[in-house]
């Protein structure tokens, strides 16, 4: 029989909790893939390394969209 695990909510009910959260670990990833990327190159592994770039590059743009999300909500709540 298979057991259904039920999804873990927000621990805090601010609403922007898990935009915060998100920002966190996207700008986390960028620092992280930069580790894998130098791994790569030291083992000349290029191809690798590139991937791990793309990676980084995806979570570095989805960071910058979470601040620029969060600016706007936090100005707005200013209001």
């Amino acid at each position: 029989m298979a057991t259904m695990t039920k999804e873990q909510m927000s621990p805090v009910k601010d609403k922007n909790y898990d935009l915060i959260k998100t920002l966190q670990m996207s700008l986390e990833h960028v620092y992280r893939m930069q580790t894998y990327i130098d791994d790569a190159e030291q083992r000349g592994d290029s191809e690798l390394a590139d991937w791990f770039r793309k990676i980084q590059d995806n979570n570095r743009k989805a960071g910058d969209q979470g601040k620029q999300m969060l600016m706007a909500r936090m100005q707005q709540e200013k209001r």
